[in-house]
């Protein structure tokens, strides 16, 4: 198979211009050619408003072997045997007692639930919200009304919190073993759009995610595994053998239901970054945890057009993406800001899941033919930094409560600044203009820009809601994203907050084999601390089944 790389093409090419490039680059007539795959797709900008798509192909010809022979006079080519991908098979010896336990139904428990099923396992699939059918409808009563449903809703639910994102399927993530492809292709399976395969920034959209996750669940039940939802476990069953501590089982509240009691010896603990009742339960149990850093910020939105005037020189083009953007600012104390989650014409979502507290969130749908874009633009706290900010304003009891090592110290400080976000707007998303932000005054209207919310929204003072340190860091952050994107720092673009979600605020700590120091315990995924996003949580996920399947026989 021959590869053939930096294969330039305007972005209104044809597939017939794709194959006579190749053609081109090969030095071959189109009857030789007999194939070819996309496998990378970019977007070059750098002459806009000339803008070209660059690929990576896999090109089957006739004759490869005299291709061979002139590969010094072509450019950009490699070869390469045909790919197997990634491969996950059973090859554990253990005999399992009980069917495996997969805490959360995310990203990364989906995905691990996903391949163990399909291996034999027959996992049972624990979720403490509704199914997603069931959790739309809970989610836009809540934006409609503002009655929150505390174990439905955004965050809670089938799909995780990435069901109610943009469904960004791009990853830092190194990835030698081919299991982001393995993700994307089971994205694919169950009804992602193919493109998502090459393209360099793939995304879904909350409409096709949630088909996707349906049909996921339906290939999970339809290899023996179980799937039930309104089942929040709240208590694990752990014994003692030969001085080392193993799980044995776990409790489980059902809605409406009695208590259930489950026996396992295994239990993958994918429990999404809010799941803070969940954090203390471990706690209580002294399942080894740590504070980690993470981000907190507000949500910025500007006019679609003019991020796509900024990126293309154009304002719109039906046959282009809408355009993204991802910056980054390192501030004179040495703190960083960064744009994060980033949503082409989308929506700001109230993503709240407790009373009395709000939190906000990015949503697009696949489409992304919103009238704004918006972003979180979000500044790193340290362990170090939320001691600081949170231990003075505790009373003395819960000073003794949150010890200076405590790893639940930083939930706690997404909780203060949720409080305060909630009271800043009685209840709904308060929202302010950037002048007024900078000037730490309340805003009383729009500009020129409307908000493009999911949830209630009100007027008023959104820096008011953060330490004067993180709210400065947030202006000096927007006024640095200007100098490199026109427009950015407009007086009139619309802030709203908090942006606290950004990923997990502790780890819970596990081995090399992926099992915590309580054996039989697999934390996973975003909500453990292994993950930053839909894709790497969803490649832990695939990790985790991997090491359960090399230790143990299908149940």
């Amino acid at each position: 198979m021959i590869r053939v790389s930096q294969l330039k093409l305007d972005v209104h090419h044809t597939e017939e211009d794709m194959k006579a490039k190749i053609c081109r680059v090969l030095r071959i007539r189109e009857a030789d050619l007999l194939s070819y795959a996309k496998k990378k797709q970019s977007l070059d900008a750098r002459k806009k408003p000339q803008l070209f798509y660059v690929y990576t192909v896999d090109v089957k010809v006739k004759n490869e072997a005299e291709i061979k022979k002139r590969r010094q006079k072509l450019s950009n080519l490699s070869f390469w045997p045909e790919e197997k991908g990634y491969s996950l098979t059973a090859l554990g010896t253990k005999s399992l007692k009980h069917r495996p336990v997969i805490i959360g139904t995310g990203p990364a428990g989906l995905f691990c639930g996903y391949e163990l099923a399909r291996l034999g396992y027959r996992p049972i699939l624990l979720e403490r919200g509704a199914s997603v059918e069931e959790r739309i409808k809970d989610v836009e009563e809540f934006w409609a009304s503002g009655v929150l449903n505390c174990n439905s809703n955004v965050q809670f639910g089938e799909g995780g919190a990435g069901t109610f994102s943009d469904g960004k399927l791009n990853t830092l993530v190194k990835d030698p073993h081919g299991r982001n492809d393995r993700v994307l292709k089971i994205f694919v399976e169950n009804g992602a759009p193919t493109e998502i395969l090459y393209q360099n920034k793939p995304h879904i959209g909350t409409d096709i995610l949630i088909k996707v996750v349906q049909n996921m669940r339906k290939y999970i039940l339809s290899h023996g595994g179980e799937v039930r939802f309104h089942s929040q476990v709240t208590d694990l069953v752990i014994t003692q053998e030969e001085g080392m501590k193993h799980v044995s089982g776990l409790k489980v509240e059902r809605y409406l239901e009695d208590v259930e009691h489950l026996a396992a010896e295994i239990i993958v603990l994918a429990i999404g970054h809010s799941a803070r009742d969940t954090f203390s339960m471990l706690q209580r149990h002294s399942i080894p945890m740590e504070a980690k850093a993470f981000a907190v910020g507000i949500r910025i939105e500007h006019p679609q057009k003019m991020i796509n005037m900024a990126q293309y020189g154009i304002e719109h083009d039906p046959r282009l993406p809408k355009a993204a953007y991802k910056l980054t600012a390192k501030l004179p104390d040495g703190r960083g800001v960064y744009t994060f989650c980033m949503c082409p014409g989308g929506y700001v979502v109230n993503a709240s899941s407790e009373e009395g507290r709000l939190a906000v969130n990015g949503m697009s749908y696949h489409a992304r033919d919103g009238v704004n874009a918006n972003s979180a633009v979000v500044v790193t706290v340290t362990p170090e930094d939320y001691k600081k900010l949170v231990l003075p304003k505790l009373s003395p009891k819960a000073i003794e409560k949150y010890e200076v090592s405590d790893a639940l110290l930083g939930m706690e400080f997404q909780r203060r600044l949720e409080e305060a976000a909630y009271k800043a707007g009685n209840g709904k998303i308060p929202v302010q203009l950037f002048k007024d932000f900078c000037v730490n005054q309340p805003s009383k209207g729009p500009e020129r820009i409307m908000p493009q919310m999911k949830g209630c929204y009100t007027w008023g003072n959104v820096r008011a809601i953060f330490p004067e340190e993180l709210a400065q860091a947030i202006v000096e952050g927007i006024l640095s994203f200007g100098k490199h994107l026109k427009g950015y720092s407009r007086l009139d673009a619309i802030i709203s907050g908090v942006e606290s979600r950004t990923s997990s605020p502790v780890r819970i700590l596990r081995d090399d084999g992926f099992q915590s120091e309580l054996l039989g315990l697999y934390p996973c995924g975003e909500g453990a601390g292994y993950a930053g996003g839909i894709t790497s949580a969803a490649i832990d996920g695939l990790k985790v089944a991997q090491a359960i399947a090399e230790e143990y026989l299908p149940f």
